[in-house]
This record gives C-alpha cells, structure tokens and sequence, in this order.
C-alpha cells in the first residue's frame, strides 16, 4: 500500500508511515539480526534479548508509542584498513537496531520508488557486481572516452543532519515517524572510555545509516546528475554508483572537465569535500592498432582494479580482477588469524579458513580473476601450513604432511562464481 502510493504520487508527501513501526515489524527487525552480531554498550546480546522476546516487543513498541523510546550512546570501534588507516563502525544495542530497522523497512518501502537505476549499493535485490555490470555494458557500447573517479571523504561522518531531514520531510509528513529517525541520528559515541556528541554525519555501521546515506546522495548526486547536468552535456554521460563508492563515465572530454568542477562546488554545498588525491578524470580508451599496452589507464571501483586486457578474438575489453592491496590484505588477515589460534583443533581452523575463503571468491569470483584467486588461496594454504608447524618443536608440518592434511580438510579452490559481464 505504501509503495503503491509512492510509486503513484512521485512528488508528494506521505503522512501515517509511524502505525506501520509496530509490534509485528519490530519481530520481522529482531528476526533479521544476526545471533553473532556484536553488542552494544548494555553488553546485551540478540540470544539474550530474545529469551523474553514477546515481552520485550511489547514493552519496546509502547515506548515508542509515548514518545519515551531513547537511543542509547553507540559503541565506537575501529576496524583496519589499508596503510594502516583504521575505519571507524558504530555499535548500536541491540535495541535499538531493532527500531532501526523497523525504520528502515518503512523508510525503504517509499525511497525504492524513488531511487534511481545508477545507485546499486544496499538496495533489495542489488550487488556490487550490478554496478560492474553496469558500467561494463556502457564501455562495451563504444561511447566511454573519460572516467571520473571520484572518492568522498568520510561520507558517513559528514553528511549535514539538518539537510538530511528536510530532504526526508519533502517524502515524509509524519513527524513522529521523525523524531524517531531524529533519535537514531542525534546519539552519542562511546570510543573507549571517551565520550562524545557529535553534530554530523551518520554513524557507520548502523542498521539505517546506508538508507539515509542512499537518500542524501539520490539528493544530492544522483537526481543532479539526471535532472540538471545531463540536459545541458554535449555528449553521453552515465554515473555508477554503490553507496558513497561512485565513477561517472563521459564521451566528451570537455563534458567531463566541467562537471569534474562542478561536482566539488556541488559537494560542498551539502558539506561533503572530494579527496583531492582520489578524485581524478582519465581517459579510458583501449590501445590503438597494435598496441599490447594495458590501456591508457586502470582505476579500482568495489574492491576490484578495473583494466583493458585483450580478449581471445583479438580485440579489447574492459576486465577486473582484486586489487592489489586488497589480495595482500586478505593473505596478511588470514595468517594473523592462524597465528593467534593455531592451539585450535585442526577441524575447528579448516571450518573458520574455509568460511573466510569462500567468502572471498563468492565476492571476487568473476571472469578473468582466476590469478588473483589463486594467489588468495596459495597464500592462505602458505599461511596454514606456517602455524600448523609451529605448534609443536616435536610434530613439524613439512609440506609433505601438510597436502596429505588438505586431503582430509580440503580449502576451497579458486573457481568463477559470477559472471560480471552477462548483459
């Protein structure tokens, strides 16, 4: 009924959305929370909170229908990226990411009418590779001569709040309904023992916060693009994006330079900042005649290093395979992992590496990526063998031992799963 509606009123706005945050999509929240989800400041686990779920529901939703309902402070944590650099997640309890996600069900049901095709990321029914997909059937028309990689600096951390909510009040006419999502947004932070309040941004890691960071970029980027810069471009133009990660593809080099200056200025307005090493315009166009070359330039979307390789009849395509860093990163990962819990039984290390494995090639497992696979794979077999051999001075693990071993627990071999490139 309520996308019905929205699909059907495109410009208008939507009251009675807060009757449909009740006991019954509070359960179907609870239901979709991971078991092994980390817990919030209250140390209240998803098993724990479910051992009087009716209860709690109950209690939970007649709160929110007083207007007594209160997010309590997230609980800050850092997880490792490249070069050191850390990425900061926020916890939420328990609780509350049942009331998060409660909104965001309701909250989703009136966007997905609106989202454009471009974006692909946290979406029903889209993955990273649709956005690889997409880009992909552009290159492959022939039109692409200029890409526009773009990277915004710590989206999630800067988005304006203020801006955030009058764009939901141009879809939503149910201030309750808002002051909820004003609850989830306006929370303190717990980083250790330092406490804080900050006025920006959305907390990262959130069960709402890729929805709202999907809404204020369908503001802010996606519908410019379409409505004001398309019209008035000499060429064709097409943006790709996956929640904050985004690359915006042109025919014309001069098309291409004007938009690359007014997406800073663009940016700016909304209080966002484009990293100035990480946001450059290239061409992108195969190597003439005879040329062996890799093309006139590679950039990283996803995960993925995207390049022009040659393909078996001769010609030039565009091709992926994992990113340098990200291949080094997985490799270095696993054998910290093997190293802190090489005492684990042998069972208990093959079902954690075999996770971790198929995990990866579930995601990179596309056409053309087979070296970089195996490389993951090679490395995580090295990395194996290394810790099982240092558990004990008096039983070494020669690689002798060691392929007789992954013949009882056998890691997974690196395969294609998905085909990036179907139309």
């Amino acid at each position: 009924m309520v996308a019905e509606r929205a699909r059907r009123e495109p410009q208008g706005c939507i009251r009675g959305l807060c009757r449909f945050v009740d006991v019954a999509a509070l359960a179907r929240s609870h239901g979709r929370l991971s078991k092994k989800a980390a817990v919030g400041v209250d140390g209240v686990t998803v098993e724990q909170y479910g051992q009087s779920l009716e209860g709690n529901l109950v209690a939970l939703h007649a709160r929110l229908k007083a207007g007594h309902y209160r997010h309590q402070p997230i609980r800050r944590v850092h997880i490792p990226k490249d070069k050191g650099k850390t990425r900061p997640i926020g916890i939420s309890s328990v609780e509350d990411k049942i009331v998060q996600g409660a909104l965001r069900e309701v909250l989703q049901t009136v966007y997905e009418q609106d989202f454009l095709d471009c974006s692909h990321g946290f979406r029903p029914g889209r993955r990273a590779h649709d956005a690889l997909r997409a880009l992909n059937r552009e290159v492959r028309a022939g039109w692409v001569r200029h890409i526009l990689e773009a990277d915004i600096v710590s989206f999630f951390d800067r988005v304006d709040r203020s801006k955030l909510m009058a764009m939901l009040r141009e879809r939503i006419a149910d201030e309750s309904l808002m002051r909820l999502v004003g609850k989830c947004l306006h929370v303190g932070v717990l980083d250790g023992a330092e406490y804080s309040e900050p006025d920006e941004g959305t907390a990262q890691g959130s069960v709402l916060s890729p929805l709202l960071g999907n809404v204020y970029l369908h503001n802010v980027l996606d519908v410019w693009i379409e409505r004001d810069v398309k019209p008035r471009l000499q060429g064709r133009c097409v943006l790709v994006r996956y929640a904050d990660d985004f690359v915006i593809a042109f025919e014309k080099q001069a098309d291409a330079e004007g938009v690359m200056q007014l997406l800073h200025k663009r940016m700016e307005q909304y209080g966002l900042t484009l990293h100035p090493e990480k946001t450059r315009l290239f061409a992108f166009t195969p190597p003439g005649g005879d040329d062996e070359g890799k093309g006139s330039a590679t950039f990283d979307l996803l995960g993925f290093t995207l390049y022009w390789r040659r393909t078996r009849r001769g010609g030039w395509a565009m091709w992926c395979k994992t990113r340098r860093a990200r291949v080094s990163r997985t490799i270095k990962s696993v054998a910290d992992w093997c190293r802190r819990h090489r005492h684990l039984p042998v069972e208990a290390q093959h079902a954690a590496l075999v996770r971790r494995l198929q995990g990866h090639i579930n995601y990179f497992g596309v056409n053309g990526n087979m070296d970089s696979l195996t490389r993951v794979v090679d490395g995580v077999k090295c990395a194996w063998r290394k810790w099982l051999d240092r558990r004990s001075q008096n039983a070494r693990m020669s690689w002798e031992r060691f392929v007789e071993l992954t013949k009882r627990f056998p890691l997974p071999r690196p395969r294609i799963v998905v085909d990036i490139w179907r139309r």
